[in-house]
């Protein structure tokens, strides 16, 4: 593939931004591309694919490149990628051989799946000989698959509708509302999306309403709602008949979750800022289903956003399983006796997951709480992201 200077220096320019400003990739790349709209589908996929994939192994490409120059790390991922380099006067000083020769040498895991050491000593030790997979798995691009909006239409027919438009799909077993694009490409740009009849949502991240058991007419709360993903589909599995509320302590991420619901067609969400422990006490006993998908590290959605390993520290780890306690402790008392609560997190680790499960029905509140049964999912069984949903039932 030839390389274009204007390309590469949208990929440099989002690389610096990252990791010199400490931004999230995804709204980097977001606002590299809008800052150039001349650049074409191709260009775009180029950028995207060049910075995620420059972010995901940011590590070894420092290990293996002459300098901490932006273009001579460009440059060495390209040549890691078996691709040649052009005679440009940025890449001087990179040779091919050199690069190769540094990169066998490698034989670390930390380095080799460029990862933190300390998040390779921590996932070893929770996950014990799963890790080597599940990390190798997490470092792979992940598919794009959409949840069909039922309420608008069949699985069946959306996925004949975009075939007809040359978008070729499959249908994963054990996941019944889900599309895999067979390749990847803007999606948000087709009439189906605007006409509401489906979302871009993980498969694994679909299991966790499917838990919920709802019903038509039911009340439910989504107490960590963030943009609404999952009160989405929990409306359309109660056939947009009940009520919803949609929770979340941030309230710039609600008003997303309206246009969407909008959008899907959905009337039963209503947005509700948490404005404290007043807000919660309020709804003491009020909800006959309850979703808390928990703030965590999103070790399991690696693949998705790979910044994340350079993001997170031992010391934010600790910090998010505080907030993971403190928010199953709280926030379970907005279920009836006799109601279903799910706990739900996009990590793979234990100790994010089914330690704070157990730690919760050691506890006075959680004496009142069984767990009825829990999912761990791994990249590496799935093929999709890794996530935990345990589903506890209040006593009645």
């Amino acid at each position: 593939m030839k390389l274009h200077t204007s390309t590469v220096h949208g990929v440099i320019t989002a690389i610096e931004d990252i990791f010199k400003n400490n931004r999230y990739a995804d709204k980097v790349i977001e606002r590299t591309l809008r800052s150039n709209p001349k650049w074409g589908a191709r260009d775009r996929g180029f950028i995207a694919e060049s910075v995620y994939d420059m972010v995901r192994w940011w590590k070894l490409i420092n290990k293996v490149s002459p300098s901490d120059n932006t273009f001579h790390l460009f440059g060495t991922y390209w040549l890691l990628q078996g691709n040649e380099l052009p005679d440009w006067k940025e890449f001087k000083g990179i040779d091919s051989k050199m690069v190769e020769h540094r990169f066998n040498k490698i034989q670390d895991r930390p380095t080799l799946q460029s990862i933190p050491e300390w998040l390779d000593e921590m996932g070893e030790s929770l996950l014990g000989e799963m890790w080597d997979s599940e990390i190798e798995m997490l470092n792979t691009q992940a598919d794009v698959v959409l949840r069909v909006n039922t309420l608008k239409i069949s699985r069946e027919d959306l996925m004949n509708r975009l075939a007809e438009e040359g978008v070729e799909t499959y249908a994963p077993k054990g996941y019944k509302d889900a599309l895999v694009l067979g390749k990847r490409q803007n999606i948000f740009k087709n009439p189906a999306f605007k006409a509401g009849m489906f979302e871009v949502q993980d498969a694994s991240s679909q299991l966790v309403a499917q838990a919920l058991e709802v019903e038509p007419g039911m009340r439910v709360i989504d107490a960590c709602a963030g943009a609404g993903g999952k009160s989405l589909h929990l409306a359309a599995l109660m056939e947009n008949k009940g009520r919803i509320l949609s929770m979340d302590i941030e309230g710039w991420k609600l008003q997303n979750a309206k246009l969407r619901a909008r959008r899907a067609g959905v009337s039963i969400i209503e947005p509700r800022v948490i404005e404290g422990n007043k807000t919660i006490k309020r709804l003491k006993e009020s909800a006959d289903r309850l979703l808390l998908d928990v703030p965590c590290t999103g070790l399991g959605v690696l693949r998705r956003n790979p910044d994340t390993k350079w993001k997170i520290s031992p010391e934010s780890v600790a910090k998010v399983q505080e907030i993971q306690q403190e928010i199953i402790q709280n926030y379970s008392g907005m279920l009836k006796p006799g109601g279903i609560m799910v706990y739900a997190t996009c990590s793979i680790l234990p100790s994010e997951n089914q330690d704070q499960v157990a730690k919760f029905l050691a506890s006075e509140k959680g004496k009142a709480f069984e767990l009825i049964e829990d999912q761990k999912v791994l990249a590496q069984e799935s093929g999709f992201d890794g996530f935990y949903i345990a589903k506890l039932k209040k006593k009645a």
